[in-house]
């Protein structure tokens, strides 16, 4: 039996200021709903230029983190009323 298992999900960030600020949003967001982030990988990184200059940088990131062990569901034991 595997010790851990491990899903991966890729996510976009984007920012005005920088690639790892986008980075960082990126994560902070998605650490708000998956638990037990573990590595981002950096996939690909591009930008959006306009009139010349950079407005918008943005990134691709793998994101891997671990599923939970499943729950061993608990029966209430009833007693039948005499």
């Amino acid at each position: 039996m595997a010790d851990s298992v491990y899903r991966v999900t890729e996510l976009v960030g984007t920012s005005s200021q920088s690639w790892e600020a986008a980075a960082k949003g990126a994560i902070e967001t998605a650490s708000k709903t998956l638990r037990d982030l573990r590595v981002a990988e950096v996939v690909r990184q591009d930008l959006t230029i306009e009139d010349g200059k950079v407005t918008t940088y943005r990134i691709r990131l793998n994101v891997s983190f671990k599923y939970a062990g499943a729950a061993t569901p608990t029966r209430k034991t009833t007693r039948a009323r005499r």
